[in-house]
């Protein structure tokens, strides 16, 4: 009789078990499992729902069915439910269908009316609700994705990272701003709830706010990632987001530069020419021998570039020069009457020449000192204290800046609090 045959075909459809690929295309495919049939679930199906059903049980019983007569067959089904047992079996057997024809819209179907039923194990609640949401998203159907993820979550389904998939509806639609906070609000929570992050979240929130022109949201993306993956690329990475999107004077390039020779990112000829004019050889000469020497020994500067060449034998002459003149230059910012001027220049002469603890004390003093650029004089005091390895204390005063400079002084915090275990 029909109703046995229904229940037959339909118990191992409504259990289906969908492997989950991730949104990025994927076709959605189903594997039916064996599970208790409706006849045993005492399932009462309207004798209207049983005659409407009988086409489409005919149709998919066939040795080879046919699809668009499957299909044509699905209305009248639809058409004829009268109560959840009914909506649930017709959900199953479209489901089938979807999964026989690999169609995804009609396994999408199907689903919404299982779910729609209540007739669905608390368990299959999650994963249903997730894969109509792949559909969806699949279809361009950004809302109706996001409405059926939220769904799978709220019933406890976390697999396949449903929230990077919530994220990319928004991306599609143009609307980063909303992506980035839902997925930046996500990233948070997992953390907050002793999750692991994913580094792929991260790296596509960093391109999206970075594609965008997002600088704060870039940023933020750019401390989270070193902050939780550090690595290499990571750390050149973030440095590169906030050369190129932080519109910082020569003295703010050159203290980020600083931070990324420290950590070893600094890897073509385009930065570390940035690095030799942002310390200026008439200003930092011994600086830019280093850096010149550093670049050309790693293959990044060639050793027959005009340019290079003269600039270096400049920046070695005024070196000679300032060393002769040193011993003065301090004695001068040591005085109780020292200018701000002389004070900064002491400072930035000995970190220069990698004598830190001397630069400390001299950017300490000028951080005090009326008309003083504190954030500038924090940021150098902050980069001698780690010089010397004291990254704790070197952390204590990045965090201390304010202003333009913060993202700097930010990304310096995070270095010193690794590199200090």
């Amino acid at each position: 009789m029909i109703f046995t045959r229904l229940a037959r075909a339909n118990g191992a459809a409504s259990t289906l078990a969908m492997a989950l690929a991730l949104a990025t295309g994927a076709a959605i495919t189903a594997t039916a499992l064996e599970a208790p049939a409706f006849a045993q679930k005492k399932a009462k199906y309207s004798k209207g729902f049983l005659a409407g059903y009988a086409p489409l049980q005919e149709a998919l019983s066939a040795e080879n069915p046919d699809p668009a007569t499957v299909k044509a067959a699905i209305p009248g089904a639809v058409a004829a439910i009268e109560n959840e047992d009914d909506r649930f079996a017709a959900g199953g057997a479209i489901v089938n269908a979807g999964q026989r024809f690999n169609d995804n819209a009609l396994a999408r179907q199907g689903l919404e009316l299982m779910l729609a039923s209540g007739k669905v194990a608390p368990e299959q609640v999650g994963p249903y609700n997730f894969m109509i949401g792949q559909v969806a998203y699949n279809a361009k159907e950004y809302a109706a994705a996001r409405s059926a993820l939220e769904a799978a979550m709220a019933a406890g389904y976390t697999d396949n990272n449903p929230e990077a998939i919530i994220a990319e509806t928004y991306f599609a639609e143009s609307r980063d701003a909303e992506g980035l906070a839902y997925l930046s609000n996500a990233l948070e929570a997992r953390k907050a709830a002793g999750g692991t992050l994913e580094e792929d979240w991260i790296k596509r929130g960093l391109a999206v706010a970075y594609r965008a022109n997002m600088k704060d949201e870039a940023i933020k993306f750019a401390n989270m990632y070193v902050s939780e993956f550090p690595s290499e690329t990571s750390w050149r990475d973030a440095i590169a987001i906030l050369l190129n999107t932080g519109g910082y004077d020569k003295p703010a390039t050159l203290d980020l530069l600083r931070l990324g020779r420290r950590a070893g990112t600094l890897n073509d000829a385009r930065l570390y020419g940035e690095y030799v004019e942002a310390a200026d050889y008439r200003r930092l000469p011994a600086e830019v021998v280093s850096v010149i020497d550093e670049g050309q020994s790693k293959g990044f500067l060639s050793e027959s570039d005009a340019y290079l060449v003269d600039t270096r034998k400049q920046a070695a002459d005024r070196a000679a020069a300032d060393r002769a003149d040193m011993d003065g230059l301090l004695s001068d910012a040591r005085k109780s009457g020292a200018t701000l001027a002389t004070v900064m220049a002491a400072g930035d002469a000995m970190l220069s020449m990698g004598r830190p603890a001397e630069a400390e004390e001299f950017y300490l003093k000028a951080s005090t000192m009326a008309g003083a650029d504190t954030p500038m004089a924090l940021t150098r005091l902050g980069i001698a204290q780690y010089d010397q390895g004291n990254y704790a204390e070197a952390q204590a005063t990045f965090n201390r800046v304010e202003g333009a400079r913060q993202a700097i002084a930010n990304l310096w915090a995070v270095y010193s609090g690794q590199q200090g275990g």
